[in-house]
């Protein structure tokens, strides 16, 4: 699972190196929109992804680099957060 967290998180910086050459050098008019419209997109599915995941950081040392994280990587930053450990429940 590690091996594939990573994976795409290597993918979706590149895919925003794409996003960001595209801003610097447009690449021809219909590719140029496509690209942009779906960084834009991709943009705002993950702020709502640091939005919606935002309470469960607060126990984090690092909340403002893992809410970088999600916007940069989205839900595979999230799903490599460890889960906090639960209190053994005794009946």
């Amino acid at each position: 699972m590690k091996f594939i967290l990573g994976l795409g998180k290597v993918l979706t910086v590149a895919f925003w190196g794409v996003v960001l050459f595209n801003l610097l050098m447009p690449q021809p008019l219909p590719l140029n929109l496509l690209i942009n419209a779906v960084g834009v997109f991709v943009f705002g599915l993950h702020l709502l992804e640091v939005l919606l995941f935002n309470t469960s950081l607060r126990g984090r040392s690092h909340r403002w680099f893992d809410r970088l994280q999600i916007l940069l990587t989205g839900i595979f930053h999230v799903m490599s957060i460890p889960r906090p450990q639960e209190a053994p429940r005794h009946a």
